[in-house]
């Protein structure tokens, strides 16, 4: 999966990789000369007495030293733009990807993992690309090169290469065997960290007001310390792998030591040629090291990839037709046509024979008990889901045939739970109206009951707001919710529960400031209140999924028990007139 992935994603930069190893093979036949030449200077120059042969060599030796620097720092440098660049490429296709996704794929996988994944997973195959540039490309070359190079010095000490060499490798076979279950266990664990994190936070009021402080620090306690655990272990097989290197190494410089000095004495061997050798076999074992290094970035990468590579071939169960319609031929006109929803693996639909229609000028209520199914009716409208039965028409046409800019272009959304983005009110009002001028936010916001509010602020329209609107009240996140939507002016407006925060004079002052603006559209409204529907031309009652009456209010209260056992329950608490 991992190396799919590269293989995609680093083929932009082919030229720039071409370079790299270049680069990197410079430096390291540059480093490999070095001890050649350094031999030289001993055996025929020291040994000897040669001041100019050792001048001489030594100008060489400066040369090629300067060269390898450069090499080295053309390798770092385009190895670290290469991997920044695929960091970067990576994130904008995750973003991308989870930017077309349904209600279906977001359940599936949950924010706090795409989180992850868009962040912390894409680093950990950035690092491992850009550890491979500047490190694993030359290490193969120098325990090749510094191999041959050593058998070219002495062809007996070099036997001894034939021991280490495979204990090392199957050393690290066995550690990269065990790390790779652990990796991938570790970056779910950062998921469960993240999760409870987010839920933490979003949800801080409600821990404090049922006081459960303890027990939400005894549940952050456990993911955490569950991460812990499986860093630890991690930590623990990675420590084993440099002290056995280091033995490894430490062991057969001595064996050289002492077969190169008995080769030595014997005259076999020049003393120049042992330093050589002993500095190849260095280079070797370093190589090896420098390789084994990767095994801490290869596992993790490797479970990161795949992660990454789940999300990218996602199967996106919303997508837009090959041959999209853009055209309406009933502007604002709003149909459900004998609709059913279930969501997958589900037992019971959640919506079944769902009928109505809706037209310019119209108000259309929706009213049920919780769970009823009246969110899912709104999603199946803004097309977050698709309908499993039945069809969703509008303007005339299946919401399934229409293109995606057309369909949301003619919808007005203001959802259960409204949501602000970091900036002011300029910016927020913005997403519904990119080239809105100051006069339409004005007006915007007045329909919406929140201007005064607004216009209190010293700031006015350059009010900061903070992410999720943390800043200000649920009223008045719902009401700037309320007024981003009017100053689209759409074909159909759609309240889920958009009025749930507010009081009754400032509901109906809304409801009252929203008919003039709304006359020529279509009017969607859910609520739980009687009093903000009961005005409305035609209410959709809800029970189970199943629509158990259609009509005005008053038409209700005599024919359908669900609705009158609602609006009793509600005068009852003085909630309805």
């Amino acid at each position: 999966m991992l190396a799919r992935l590269l293989r995609v994603y680093l083929k932009p930069y082919r030229a720039a990789l071409v370079v790299v190893m270049i680069a990197q093979a410079l430096q390291a036949g540059a480093a490999l000369y070095l001890p050649s030449l350094n031999a030289d200077i001993i055996d025929s120059g020291v040994a000897l007495g040669d001041t100019a042969y050792i001048m001489r060599t030594g100008g060489w030796m400066l040369a090629i030293s300067v060269t390898q620097i450069a090499a080295t720092v053309a390798a770092v440098y385009l190895g670290a733009r290469t991997a920044m660049r695929l960091g970067r490429e990576l994130r904008a296709d995750l973003f991308r990807k989870v930017m077309d996704f349904s209600a279906r794929e977001m359940a599936r996988f949950g924010a706090p993992s795409l989180i992850t994944r868009t962040t912390n997973d894409v680093q950990q195959v950035q690092m491992l690309v850009l550890m491979t540039l500047v490190v694993l490309i030359a290490a193969p070359l120098m325990m090749v090169g510094g191999a041959a190079m050593a058998l070219r010095h002495d062809l007996v000490l070099s036997a001894i290469l034939l021991v280490v060499l495979p204990v090392m490798g199957l050393f690290l076979g066995l550690l990269l065997r065990r790390m790779h279950p652990l990796f991938r266990r570790m970056q779910k664990a950062i998921d469960a960290v993240n999760r409870v994190l987010r839920e933490q936070i979003n949800g801080l009021r409600v821990i404090r007001a049922f006081v459960r402080e303890p027990y939400e620090s005894k549940r952050f306690d456990e993911v955490n310390r569950s991460l812990t655990r499986l860093q630890l272990k991690v930590g623990y097989t990675f420590a084993l792998m440099f002290p056995f290197v280091m033995l490894v190494m430490n062991v057969t410089s001595v064996a050289v030591i002492w077969l190169g000095g008995h080769r030595v004495q014997a005259g076999a061997m020049e003393v120049g040629a042992l330093t050589a050798f002993i500095t190849y076999l260095m280079l070797i074992l370093m190589s090896v090291m420098m390789a084994s290094m990767m095994f801490f970035f290869v596992p993790r990468a490797e479970a990161c990839a795949e992660r990454i590579q789940e999300v990218l071939s996602a199967e996106i169960s919303v997508r837009e037709t090959a041959q999209p319609i853009r055209e309406l031929p009933q502007a604002g006109h709003l149909a459900f046509d004998d609709v059913a929803f279930r969501y997958q693996g589900a037992d019971a639909p959640v919506l079944e024979g769902v009928t109505f229609q809706a037209g310019p000028g119209e108000v259309t209520a929706v009213i049920g008990a919780t769970g009823s199914g009246k969110t899912t009716l709104v999603g199946l409208i803004a097309r977050l889901f698709d309908a499993t039965a039945g069809r969703v028409l509008v303007g005339g046409v299946d919401v399934r045939d229409l293109a995606f800019e057309e369909l949301w272009g003619q919808i007005g959304l203001v959802p259960q739970r409204p949501y602000l983005f970091s900036g002011t009110v300029r910016d927020n009002l913005r997403y519904g109206k990119g080239d809105a001028s100051d006069q339409e936010m004005w007006e915007a916001l007045e329909v919406a009951q929140v201007a005064d509010f607004v216009r209190a602020d010293a700031a006015g329209l350059d009010m900061e707001i903070a992410a999720g609107g943390a800043n200000v009240s649920g009223g008045q996140r719902q009401r700037l919710s309320i007024a981003r939507a009017v100053i689209r002016r759409p074909a159909i407006y759609v309240f889920d529960d958009a009025f749930s925060a507010l009081d009754f004079a400032t509901d109906a002052r809304l409801r009252e400031a929203l008919r003039p603006v709304t006359k020529q559209s279509s009017v969607i409204i859910v609520s739980q209140r009687v009093g903000t529907i009961m005005a409305a031309d035609r209410i959709l009652v809800l029970d189970a999924g199943r629509v158990v009456g259609l009509g005005r209010h008053a038409e209700l209260l005599e024919t359908c028990p669900t609705y009158r056992e609602i609006a009793d329950s509600q005068m009852a608490l003085g909630e309805a007139p």
